[in-house]
């Protein structure tokens, strides 16, 4: 009996505690079961997805990757509303954060008449370079609306603020643009020889690996007289001179004139000057009546058109395409339409020849109209020429027309701007065929011509250019005489004597060498700068350095460089490129350099309008030939400018194509620098 009482208590103890932690096990899981619902319900509701809720036991964790750390605390405010907060466990991890990035930086200078402005977000580093922007451009309104930040500048900032800033220095009106990445110009330049130099300018200023993009527009040149001359004979169609007022009319002519038989590499100079805004509807009209004709010539000079016909046409083939002409022409263009008889059958050729030889000797042959003729063309040939290379001598032919000399005086000097060539004068017209260095030949000695002979003479240019007469062609490029220039300044300096403008010895063969750079590059012109040390008074040095400059200014024109291509300036102790504080600085310092300032013209451009020789020599000629002609003939063969009406009036006088010359003497005086004194 005792023994089954001890065997029955423990069994129900056992047995209650099982019951016990069974209910414990029951009541905890519903407990973990409702809060994590609880907890993940609240948390969808705000749409919280990134957070788990996970219960374990009276726990409830949270895991998941918050944005940030606002969304982190939002989760466990939201959990904490549900259950009680000290059992929740943040396990949550943070997206790391991410440091605040600069700004983009991007600067605008705009320059024009009126002044500068500077808009845009640099660097506050840049600030302080810009705050004395005014002094940049001396005289110049300047309007600052920059702003800064206090980050960083980008990699190539710098170089980029001081190219623009040295763009700004340079051109007259221009948008620079300016970042890290690239530095955008746009600019406005006078005139196409100012478009060139600013862009050299530029390329020099450029610093490596720098991005730039350079825009420098120009206006389009003044043609005038405003000229075309179109020939169709039994060699095909060819144009000896063109010219349109923009690229979209160019190219009208040009496929009008290949739809008769042009070629289709010719070309129209583009240029302002048209008489008209119906001067390419004007020269259309033309080339269609030049097209329905077996041979002829179309000139324009201005609003004067010259249908040529072909000598011994049939008249009505001319007449028809001369009244379809004369019916399409538009309003302000006059038309003179010219159908040449067969010339008589004369004994021997009626005509002028002269030949130019590779020598540069001469041959003339062929027939003049009297004395006077004869003296005045032999004399210019042998004045243009040489007196020793012309040979040969034209006979006289009182049958020759009028105007005959004043032909072949304007021939002459076309011939002479052709390396060698022919010239051939008939009663029919005239003829300059040969080689030429120059590739505006062609077009300057048929506007020459037409200008000094009129539209009414047939006036035939054929100026084949060849690259190796060229002389702009071979000349080397400005970057290469500026680093064969720096070349040999490296490898010796010009020294002077202590204290004086007297240069050293040593310095000969970098004379010479210089010189030799200097006569290759012809087209160049350099500033000659002078530098000193920092050691002595500001008058003292910039005194020094002007003679110095001026001295080796002196031994290059001593060695044949044209005085017109150099200039002196001193600049003293400026610009140092050493430290004055150790004597190898100031050795560094003192020094010459050579700085690129112009690059001329190109010598194939068109000259300006000059009094020749053979202007002048056909003036006198027109007059004295008003004496041998029948009253009024002598007035028909010479250009209208070379007309003297007899008045007296003096107005000939102030021609500055007859009497004036210009001068070439200096206006001022150059003063020599006083000597430094010993104790400096």
């Amino acid at each position: 009996m005792r023994l089954s009482r001890k065997i029955i208590a423990p069994a129900m103890f056992l047995g209650a505690a099982a019951v016990a932690a069974g209910g414990a096990t029951l009541v905890s899981g519903l407990i973990e079961d409702r809060s994590e619902a609880a907890v993940s319900e609240r948390l969808a509701q705000d749409g919280l997805s990134f957070a788990t809720a996970q219960a374990d036991g009276l726990d409830v964790h949270l895991t998941g990757t918050a944005p940030d750390e606002a969304a982190r605390f939002r989760v466990l405010n939201l959990a904490g509303s549900v259950v009680d907060p000290s059992r929740l466990r943040d396990d949550m991890t943070v997206v790391p954060s991410r440091p605040v990035e600069a700004p983009p930086f991007e600067m605008e200078i705009l320059r024009n008449d009126d002044g500068v402005s500077l808009i845009g977000l640099v660097p506050q580093a840049s600030s302080a370079m810009l705050a004395d922007t005014a002094g940049l451009v001396p005289g110049i309104r300047v309007a600052d609306m920059l702003e800064s930040a206090n980050y960083p500048a980008p990699d190539q900032w710098n170089a980029a603020m001081n190219f623009g800033i040295e763009a700004l220095k340079i051109l007259p009106r221009a948008k620079i643009s300016i970042s890290a990445a690239e530095v955008v110009v746009t600019a406005i330049a006078d005139n196409v020889e100012q478009q060139q130099r600013l862009k050299m300018q530029l390329a020099q200023a450029t610093p490596p690996g720098l991005k730039t993009q350079v825009d420098i527009s120009a206006p389009r040149p003044v043609i005038t007289p405003y000229a075309l001359q179109l020939v169709k004979d039994e060699q095909g169609a060819r144009f000896d001179a063109c010219s349109a007022p923009d690229d979209d009319q160019a190219r009208v002519l040009l496929d009008a004139a290949k739809a008769i038989g042009v070629a289709g590499d010719a070309t129209c100079a583009v240029g302002l000057g048209a008489p008209s805004s119906d001067w390419t509807r004007a020269v259309e009209v033309g080339i269609a009546a030049l097209g329905a004709m077996p041979a002829g010539r179309l000139t324009l000079s201005d609003a004067d058109m010259t249908l040529t016909g072909q000598p011994g046409m049939a008249q009505n083939v001319f007449d028809q395409a001369a009244g379809t002409l004369k019916s399409a022409l538009p309003a302000g263009f006059s038309l003179n339409t010219i159908l040449p008889e067969l010339p008589d059958q004369v004994e021997g050729p009626s005509e002028f020849v002269a030949v130019s030889h590779p020598d540069g000797t001469a041959t003339l042959t062929g027939r003049v109209r009297d004395a006077l003729g004869q003296e005045a063309v032999t004399s210019f040939a042998r004045a243009r020429f040489g007196a020793a290379d012309v040979s040969g001598e034209p006979v006289i032919d009182p049958e020759m027309p009028a105007g005959w000399t004043t032909r072949i005086i304007a021939g002459l000097e076309a011939l002479g701007q052709l390396s060698s060539g022919e010239l051939r004068v008939t009663t029919e017209g005239l003829r300059v065929s040969g080689v030429t260095g120059s590739q505006s030949a062609q077009a300057q000695i048929t506007d020459a011509l037409t200008r000094k002979l009129g539209a009414e003479t047939a006036v035939t240019v054929d100026a084949a250019y060849d690259e190796d007469l060229d002389p702009y062609a071979a000349l080397p490029l400005p970057e290469e005489c500026t680093a064969r220039i720096g070349t040999v300044m490296t490898k010796q300096k010009i020294n002077f004597a202590p204290g004086s403008a007297e240069i050293d010895g040593s310095a000969r063969a970098t004379l010479d060498g210089l010189a030799g750079i200097l006569t290759d590059c012809a087209n160049l012109s350099f500033e000659i700068q002078g530098y000193t040390d920092s050691q002595g008074s500001d008058t003292g040095n910039q005194a020094l350095s002007q003679a110095r400059a001026e001295a080796v200014m002196i031994a290059l024109l001593g060695r044949r460089i044209d005085a017109a291509r150099l200039t002196a300036m001193g600049y003293g102790e400026e610009n140092p490129i050493a430290s004055n504080g150790s004597e190898d600085g100031r050795e560094a310092n003192r020094r010459i350099e050579f700085k690129l300032t112009n690059v001329a013209a190109d010598p194939n451009a068109a000259p300006e309008e000059q009094p020749t020789l053979a202007h002048t020599a056909m003036l006198a000629i027109a007059r004295m030939d008003a004496f041998l002609l029948p009253q009024g003939d002598w007035i028909d063969s010479v250009p209208a400018d070379m007309v003297d009406d007899g008045s007296g009036d003096g107005e000939d006088e102030g021609n500055p194509e007859i009497d004036a010359e210009p001068s070439f003497a200096p206006t001022e005086a150059t003063e020599r620098p006083e000597r430094r004194p010993d104790d400096l």
